[in-house]
């Protein structure tokens, strides 16, 4: 059997596949294989779920309106930097601040406000902010906005948060596993034509996975850890871990965050550098 199939031509081995009953790719229970090797995500459970369902469950076990339309997020917490040599560096105090804007037309363009801060012991690592209209970073406003393209690497996950508005698309693609964990695959497409993959954990509904086309290349996000507050729907990633063409470039550990709070404008114009961190 092993020698025919392997003398079979692309054509007829397309055919073959296509002939495969269609009840049988669309199973509820993982495909076996020989030994003790399990096939979980290889086909799509629920197969008459669309897209559009999956992302809409995905809010709800995310916080609700309360995810969809936070408002204002701070987190906090650390970063660790990997270098190409192997090694890591620890930013033991990391924050981020971000306003939200109310519409989102490319899931990857800088939009809203965000500012970005860590330190390791008592030296300033990073500091870099978008206002709005400009991207800042420790020598102040950039001259050169084309900067602003940069945010591309970094923007991304808050495309599910848009991704029921008008002009947006949910496609739903084959599920897998990530990290061990089956998840239902949905391909958004914002109003602009840009594409985001997201992962959702099939039991939890957590978002697990995000992963775009960036200038640094394909980029893919990782998200466990999830952890709330008492009486707040909010759910909160505790570790984000992000790879560019599959390697691993650092790792955020979340330890707190809060959601709706008020920012005034001067937190994302940098006008100076801080001595001390500013949370």
């Amino acid at each position: 059997m092993r020698r025919a199939i392997a003398w079979m031509s692309g054509a007829a081995l397309l055919a073959a596949c296509q002939a495969v009953d269609v009840d049988m790719v669309h199973q509820e229970t993982p495909v076996a294989t020989e030994g003790t090797t399990t096939l979980a995500g290889a086909a799509q459970i629920k197969p008459s779920m669309d897209g559009r369902q999956i992302i809409e469950m995905a809010h709800q076990a995310a916080g609700g309106e309360t995810f969809v339309n936070p408002g204002t997020l701070f987190l906090s917490g650390q970063n660790v930097i990997y270098g190409r040599d192997g090694g890591a560096s620890v930013w033991d105090k990391y924050a981020m601040w971000r306003v939200f804007a109310d519409e989102k037309s490319d899931a990857h363009a800088a939009n809203g406000k965000v500012r970005i801060e860590a330190w390791k012991g008592d030296k300033l690592t990073m500091l870099l902010s978008f206002d709005g209209e400009s991207t800042y970073d420790k020598s102040g406003r950039m001259e050169d906005q084309s900067a602003n393209a940069m945010w591309s690497n970094n923007f991304g996950f808050g495309a599910i948060r848009n991704a029921l508005d008008d002009g947006w698309t949910q496609e739903r693609r084959s599920d897998r596993t990530i990290d061990g964990k089956a998840a239902y695959m949905v391909q958004l497409t914002d109003p602009e034509g840009g594409k985001t993959l997201f992962g959702i954990d099939r039991s939890t509904l957590q978002i697990l996975y995000v992963g775009f086309d960036t200038p640094r290349g394909w980029h893919e996000r990782r998200y466990s850890g999830y952890f709330s507050k008492p009486g707040i729907s909010w759910q909160q990633a505790g570790r984000v871990r992000l790879f560019y063409d599959g390697v691993m470039s650092n790792e955020a550990i979340w330890t707190d965050f809060e959601i709706g709070a008020d920012y005034d404008d001067g937190v994302f114009v940098i006008n100076e550098v801080p001595s001390e961190p500013s949370f």
